[in-house]
């Protein structure tokens, strides 16, 4: 610490806690410290005397000039020095903890305390040339204390005082900032929906009117795996050929959103005007997927093509990586039928075979995506619940049945997928 100026108020040996208190008082009285810091040099010095004077050490109490090149004066900075008398203690081994003013410890082990310096309007006398504080001196402090106490409840009552308004303020802008929390997530909200709206205007105009044929009783059912974003990459597509035929597309693209649904639409797309044009079911997917590569090199879509005879009850199904369609019979008996091949973007892509079956009045045949039967995360599981709720539903009006199944099998969903169901039916007589 810096070397300590001359001495310019000091005590007499002091060898009592109260004789210190007295003592700091007075000296504090001098140098004009404020009643909060008075307090705080008081219970500081008076627990580092009381260690002394427990070890038979009696101490002085001192003011003293804070920088060597200072002049003493009213604006000097000086320090409350409390120094052993007959001991003196070796240097750097003496700390102060917990003292509610800290101090330092001089190289003869003496505590120091600084002070602010002194101003013309704190208070401060003028500093005599010499005068001590005899131990023992009646000192009356009784007004010091209530003083020091009254500084110290005014601090406290303060602090309190600006806890309570941070406290209110806080409050306050929380409650602000929950009312704009709420505002933001109404606001989402509000674009969520205004969002799904347009998307399942989008989605809704995608997909092909109604389709009225004679002899033939159609209906589909789609849910979106995310009803904020209604588009995804499952699609279909029915129209009549010019021989009164009808053909069916289902598409399963890859991925979800407004791509996969630009995907899928391509396919569909691709597929009609090859439909249109004549080619056969067993060639359209391999053609699609060759039409494709150059539009869209990362396309990746699944393809079931269904071709019905409404007159005869004729079907004939090609199928690219796809779900089998499902058949059930007037009478509860029901079959898979399975048709090998790759999906449109796959290594070589195109229906292996193209299967024919005869549809009776009253069966019921179930086009459909993979998110009907995979919603389980087993679809061999989800295959057999697909039979049990499609003979269940079987005799139920056509527009109910692909909402009705679709009901049954999503019960559990574990995992969450875009979800096409479409049925017809050869209606009975």
């Amino acid at each position: 610490m810096k070397q300590m100026r001359e001495t310019r108020q000091e005590s007499g040996r002091l060898t009592t806690v109260g004789g210190v208190r007295r003592a700091v008082r007075r000296l504090a009285g001098i140098h004009g410290v404020p009643a909060e810091l008075r307090a705080r040099l008081v219970v500081s010095v008076a627990a580092v005397a009381r260690d002394e004077l427990a070890q038979g050490r009696g101490v002085r109490v001192s003011l003293a000039q804070a920088g060597a090149g200072e002049k003493p004066g009213a604006g000097a900075a000086l320090a409350c020095v409390l120094a052993p008398v007959g001991t003196v203690c070796g240097a750097g081994r003496r700390e102060f903890h917990g003292l509610p003013l800290p101090a330092t410890a001089a190289a003869d082990g003496a505590a120091v305390w600084h002070l602010p310096p002194r101003t013309p309007g704190n208070g401060a006398a003028p500093l005599p040339e010499g005068g001590a504080v005899p131990d023992g001196e009646a000192v009356p402090d009784g007004e010091a204390v209530h003083e020091e106490l009254r500084a110290v409840l005014d601090r406290c009552d303060a602090v309190e005082a600006e806890h309570r308004l941070l406290k209110e303020e806080l409050e306050e802008t929380n409650s602000g900032v929950l009312a704009l929390y709420v505002q933001l997530e109404e606001r989402d909200e509000q674009l969520r929906r205004a969002h799904g709206q347009m998307l399942r205007e989008l989605e809704d105009a995608l997909r092909p009117a109604p389709l009225d044929v004679s002899g033939l009783e159609l209906a589909v059912h789609y849910a979106p795996a995310d009803t904020d974003a209604p588009t995804g990459g499952d699609l279909y597509d029915w129209f009549q050929l010019p021989d009164g035929t009808v053909h069916i597309t289902v598409v399963d693209a890859l991925g979800h959103g407004v791509r996969s649904t630009g995907a899928a639409l391509n396919v569909t797309q691709t597929v009609r005007t090859l439909a249109l044009e004549g080619h056969p079911p067993g060639t359209i997917v391999e053609r699609a997927s060759e039409i494709l590569a150059s539009i869209d090199p990362q396309l990746l879509a699944t393809v079931l093509l269904a071709r019905v005879d409404p007159e005869g009850g004729e079907v004939l199904l090609a199928n690219g990586s796809h779900p089998p369609a499902l058949v059930v019979r007037e009478d509860g008996a029901s079959s898979y039928l399975q048709v090998a091949g790759r999906g449109v973007g796959f290594p070589l892509p195109g229906s292996e075979d193209v299967l024919r079956a005869r549809l009776a009045p009253g069966d019921l045949l179930v086009l459909y995506t993979d998110g009907l039967t995979e919603s389980r995360k087993d679809p061999l599981e989800g295959e057999v619940r697909l039979v049990e709720s499609a003979v269940r539903h079987r005799r139920r009006a056509i527009e109910e049945i692909p909402e009705a199944i679709a009901e049954d099998m999503h019960t559990v969903v574990l995992h969450p997928d875009d979800t096409l169901a479409l049925a017809l039916r050869l209606p009975r007589g």
